[in-house]
């Protein structure tokens, strides 16, 4: 049986591996990328793995589904940005990747340094979308007069920067604790799957109610036969 910790103790094991400034924070860093996984393993339940998904949710409410989808994408490229953000923005210290490097033991620096900034490559289409498009609209842009286009951002891209984030913390992790964490290995009870079963219960029942008042009033529906002049 899987052991199970409660979040404190899961900090304290940073905290004793690492010392009380780099457990602490990355400790942090690590419940920001296991939520960051949830949040892209939710995006891709409804809308990256399976047409029919697609099909399901644009039969239920698609002009609800498709502000949830855009919603996700963005908080997606959002959390990117945070977790690899400067070290301090308008003299306020952030939490992120960029403040692991002089925190880390000597001998695993310049690897962290070189992963981190392998991060900060790959994560320069969420950085663009974040300044011109989501926390701030670039007018040129809206306006199609920019020439400069927004940098092209795709599931693909989303993956390749989560997988930089991942082997960033993973280098220290194992340095420390010889440990790695799979982070997108387990998704959270009552994830979107559960919400794709509801749906197609309600619209199956719909559809069996449909069919009874059919058979009641014949192949016409109530509408439809109360609707003839």
């Amino acid at each position: 049986m899987a052991e199970h910790h409660t979040a404190e103790e899961v900090e304290q094991q940073f905290l004793v591996a690492m010392g009380p400034q780099l457990g602490a924070l990355f400790y942090r860093l690590w419940n920001e990328c296991v939520w960051l996984h949830w949040r892209w393993s939710e995006y891709l339940i409804l809308y990256g793995t399976k047409a029919e998904s697609v099909e399901l949710l644009n039969k239920a409410a698609p002009s609800f589904f498709r502000v949830v989808q855009d919603s996700l994408w963005e908080t997606v490229l959002l959390h990117i940005c945070r977790m690899t953000d400067p070290t301090e923005s308008t003299r306020r210290p952030n939490l992120t990747l960029q403040a692991l490097p002089p925190l880390v033991a000597t001998e695993i620096r310049p690897r962290v340094e070189s992963l981190v900034q392998q991060a900060l490559d790959r994560c320069t289409f969420a950085r663009d979308w974040r300044n011109r498009r989501i926390a701030h609209r670039d007018l040129a842009l809206a306006l199609g007069q920019s020439a400069l286009p927004l940098v092209s951002a795709s599931r693909q891209s989303v993956r390749a920067a989560l997988e930089s984030i991942v082997s960033t913390l993973n280098a220290v992790d194992d340095h420390y604790r010889n440990a790695n964490t799979a982070y997108d290995a387990v998704p959270p009870a009552g994830n979107a799957e559960a919400l794709l079963y509801v749906l197609q219960d309600g619209l199956d029942a719909e559809a069996e109610r449909e069919r009874a008042l059919r058979r009641q009033f014949g192949e016409e529906s109530p509408t439809q036969r109360g609707s003839k002049p």
